[in-house]
């Protein structure tokens, strides 16, 4: 028996679809096929299994783990939960070697996927591909693997909590915090931790829910952060925290109500790592603020400028043997006292970690930040065949010219007035564009300059594509 998967369900960082239209039960039994196969070749034998809050998720949870066991791997099933409790279950217990949890993040409802990791690594790129070859020769491997159930939810907390030791409760017990877990699969765990925590705690939306009766839990989209600036308002709270639909990115409001975007976030938590560990790498993606990097550097740290994409930062991270790597998007990536992979409930920790030695609120901390002036992160349709060939176009014109060009991830140039990045997505057949600059005048220059090597290329930065 062999298998064949829509062309648009492996993707580069994890294997995503339409529930009924691109991805069903044959597909879950297929990947669970391949990711045993592969596993079992590799010496592993033990895979963790979890879901988030969509309606689809139990399906695919029960062909997931037949195919697994049809291919000799053992499952331990965590049941319902936010991704990083999946990346715990993983990567605290040695008998477990891989993971995989059902999930569509922060796509819309009929959405639904899986993200996977791999003897302590990220599964992804290549790693997709061969599950899809594996399926379409049809060669798995054959066995019976056992099933076991494991609850997790109790020492993950406590694991959580690890991050505040050290720092005194009368600091702690002064904290007003709001939260929103967006009915996303978060909410359980965000109850069980707002309990344990010191200070004073107020929820939103805590209650999983897949059809996300609120808002979309997207909490880099300001629109998703009303409800919880109008709670961290009405109740003068010091700040709020919000989460995507699984759990793995961290949204953020100061007390007055400021979003502190992804790039911002690890500008605190650099400042604060940099003080214990100095001269630290800390890694950002290439649509980070020029503030971060210098903001690394004056701390004492090194920047490294890296990829976008939870995978490509998790490989890099291990490269270089950096505690702390982040993405605008909200991935905060810690391996200083944690296990590197991105858990939005631990970065919250780290910021109330953070505002605490600093002895700076977190509203403080927002409001030293250099004011920037900066476009939102612009997406436009690009056909697939042309995509990357456009970015290759602005490279080969923009080599000729004084342009000072990073080439990591796209083009991203540095001029006077600043900087423009110009990207193809990974995921999506869109171009990304971003520019940054310290005032008005300077950003239309370089949203000017992106518009230009766009028409060169024979596009234009017209129809905006959503997520």
């Amino acid at each position: 028996m062999s298998h064949t998967f829509d062309p648009t369900v492996l993707r580069e960082y994890d294997i995503r679809g339409i529930i009924g239209e691109t991805l069903g039960p044959d597909d879950a039994r297929a990947i669970g096929r391949g990711f045993a196969t592969m596993l079992r070749q590799a010496g592993g034998k033990k895979v963790a299994v979890g879901y988030d809050g969509r309606v689809s998720s139990p399906m695919l949870e029960s062909a997931l783990i037949e195919g697994l066991t049809a291919s000799g791997c053992d499952v331990v099933r965590i049941g319902l939960a936010a991704t990083p409790m999946l990346y715990y279950a993983e990567a605290s217990a040695e008998d477990v070697h891989g993971g995989i949890q059902i999930t569509g993040s922060h796509n819309p409802a009929n959405y639904n996927g899986f993200k996977m990791v791999f003897m302590g690594r990220p599964f992804f790129g290549e790693d997709i591909l061969a599950i899809g070859r594996l399926a379409a020769s049809g060669h798995w491997r054959d066995g019976t693997g056992e099933v076991e159930s494991r609850e997790v939810l109790e020492p993950y907390i406590e694991r959580l909590l690890d991050g505040l030791s050290g720092i005194g409760d009368d600091r702690l017990s002064a904290l007003r915090i709001g939260w929103d877990a967006g009915n996303g699969a978060a909410g359980p765990a965000l109850e069980a931790l707002a309990a344990r925590l010191p200070g004073e705690h107020h929820l939103l939306y805590t209650e999983v829910d897949g059809s996300f009766p609120n808002h979309h839990p997207d909490p880099t989209v300001p629109a998703n952060l009303e409800d919880l600036q109008r709670l961290v308002s009405a109740k003068s709270l010091d700040f709020g925290v919000a989460f995507d639909g699984d759990g793995d990115r961290i949204g953020a409001i100061d007390g007055e109500g400021r979003v502190i975007w992804g790039d911002q976030l690890l500008m605190i938590y650099a400042e604060d790592l940099l003080a214990r560990r100095p001269g630290a790498t800390v890694i950002a993606d290439v649509k980070a603020s020029r503030s971060l990097f210098d903001h690394v550097a004056k701390h004492g740290g090194k920047p490294v400028m890296w990829k976008t994409g939870h995978s490509l930062i998790k490989s890099k991270m291990k490269e270089v043997s950096a505690p702390l790597a982040g993405e605008m998007s909200g991935h905060v990536f810690f391996a200083d006292e944690y296990y590197g992979y991105d858990d939005a409930l631990y970065a919250a920790i780290r910021l109330i970690a953070a505002s605490a030695r600093l002895g700076k609120s977190v509203t403080q901390l927002r409001g030293e930040m250099p004011a920037m002036v900066n476009t939102p992160e612009m997406r436009f349709q690009v056909d697939e065949t042309r995509k990357f060939a456009a970015i290759d176009e602005v490279k080969a014109r923009l080599a000729n010219s004084d342009a000072q060009v990073d080439g990591t991830d796209g083009v991203r140039v540095t001029t006077d007035d600043g900087w423009w990045l110009l990207r193809a997505s990974n995921t999506q057949d869109v171009l990304v564009a971003r520019a940054e600059s310290d005032d008005q005048a300077g950003l239309d220059r370089l949203v000017a300059q992106i518009d230009e090597q766009l028409k060169l290329s024979g596009l234009e930065r017209g129809a905006q594509a959503g997520h």
